[in-house]
């Protein structure tokens, strides 16, 4: 088995609570560590892309706009311009004398052909490297075109993905605040952090609309421009990725005075939980009495179906590794339910107090990772005996080399996997993956779970 690189030695926990101990995390990735990380740009890219009525130009080589072409594969309910990526296409002459003309040219005639509501215009590594006054020629194109044009200052050198979630945070902020806030109720809320990967916000908007809540904006799944710019008149804010969208969460609180709550709306309990915690902070009993009678009627619904996936994976053992560490809290409580043990967890951008509350919530024996890298991965899963692993699309050539069945949890699945039906999606994907008849021809394979094989 490899040894884990002696520089990062403090950023894995390998078993038991030992008292004192201070996990390393929230640094740059380690120099020949290959790291699961992304960099500033595309951070600040998947979190801005899913609003749909806006223009996306990125301002560099066309390799970085190919990179994160549709990489949410978020959802629209209307309009489609995001799931065009433009790009200036940066080539050896515009790195010589400067590309600002260029993208002067490029955001007109964009502007002109498709009537965006807004658009941002992300720099990467080059356009740093270069310097080209991105802000000076935003300005100029907002003031000719009538539009917010708003640079995304996302150099991909400048850090990791979570810097770019806060340059996107920064570039969302001049959006809101700008529009008239009449006809919002006084019970009413923003999402924030859920990118309608597969249609999840429709489905959390459904249960707010059950229990009375009025939903001003979504940010930035299936969002729309106006819809953020009238935000900061709703009364809550309630974060899903907290890794993403904390900045602007706090930036709202200090600016408007609007509280904000972290919440996961994945699996039975997070999901409950957060819509208690959304009813009983809006102050509103009768929609407190709906909130209950709600979750009931969703929890029963899939509670024998629920019961039966677990007969079937009562004792696999499952890896779990994601992007922001809220959500890993969420998959060892969904994994629980379904009677496997999380022998791995990690993240990209946790810290730590996200690794605290981890390692409280999970067995002593559980290994913990931060920004690991496929090496690491490669080892645990054959030292622990996984059987699953839960992930993104840098997770999957591993699991399925090693044998080892794989649930995707990331931005570019297309199952829903929030809510109560989206925990039985949950289910029934992680049943069929784990329990494959495939991983019989696998030498070394060792299936954990005590039912039949379908």
């Amino acid at each position: 088995m490899i040894e884990i690189l002696k520089d990062r030695k403090q950023q894995v926990r390998e078993g038991g609570k030992a008292a004192g101990f201070d996990m390393v995390c929230d640094t740059a990735s380690l120099a020949g560590s290959v790291s699961q990380r992304a960099c500033v740009f595309c951070g600040s890219r998947v979190v801005l892309y899913p609003i749909a009525d806006a223009l996306h130009l990125v301002h560099g080589p066309v390799g970085c706009a190919a990179y994160t072409w549709d990489i949410r594969g978020a959802l629209s309910s209307g309009p489609q311009l995001h799931r065009m990526s433009f790009s200036t296409d940066l080539r050896e002459k515009d790195v010589i004398f400067g590309g600002e003309k260029k993208l002067y040219r490029v955001l007109t005639e964009l502007i002109d052909t498709y009537h965006p509501k807004a658009a941002f215009v992300y720099s990467t590594c080059i356009v740093g490297v270069i310097g080209d006054d991105v802000e000076a020629v935003c300005r100029t194109v907002s003031r000719e075109k009538g539009i917010d044009v708003i640079p995304v200052h996302s150099e991909g050198f400048r850090g990791t993905k979570k810097n770019g979630y806060q340059a996107a945070c920064q570039a969302l902020s001049r959006l809101v605040g700008t529009a008239a806030t009449a006809g919002i109720s006084k019970l009413s809320l923003n999402i924030l952090g859920d990118f309608n990967i597969a249609g999840e916000i429709w489905q959390i908007k459904e249960y707010y609309r059950r229990m009375g809540i009025q939903v001003v904006s979504t940010i930035t799944g299936d969002a729309r421009v106006d819809e953020i710019r009238r935000a900061h008149g709703a009364s809550l804010n309630v974060v899903q990725c907290s890794g993403s969208m904390m900045a602007l969460a706090r930036m709202m609180q200090e600016k408007y005075g609007i509280p904000y709550l972290r919440v996961s709306y994945f699996g039975i309990e997070d999901m409950s939980k957060a819509l208690y915690e959304v009813a009983e902070k809006l102050g509103d009993e009768a929609m407190l009495s709906r909130t209950r009678e709600l979750v009931s009627q969703e929890v029963a619904s899939i509670m024998p179906e629920l019961r039966e996936y677990r007969r079937k994976l009562e004792g696999a053992r499952a890896l779990v590794y994601t992007g922001g560490a809220f959500k890993v809290f969420s998959m060892v409580r969904s994994l629980r339910t379904l009677g496997i043990k999380t022998v791995v967890a990690g993240s990209q951008t946790g810290d730590k107090d996200d690794y605290r509350q981890l390692a409280d919530l999970c067995d002593e024996d559980t290994v913990l990772l931060d920004d690991t890298n496929p090496l690491e991965l490669a080892k645990y899963v054959q030292e622990k005996g996984v059987d699953l692993i839960i992930g993104g699309v840098k997770e999957r050539p591993i699991a399925y080399k090693l044998g080892v069945g794989f649930c995707d949890h990331n931005h570019e699945r297309k199952i829903c996997l929030a809510g109560y039906s989206g925990m039985l999606n949950f289910a029934r994907e992680v049943y069929t993956s784990v329990c494959s008849p495939v991983w019989s021809l696998m030498p070394r394979r060792r299936l954990h779970t005590g039912g039949e094989q379908t």
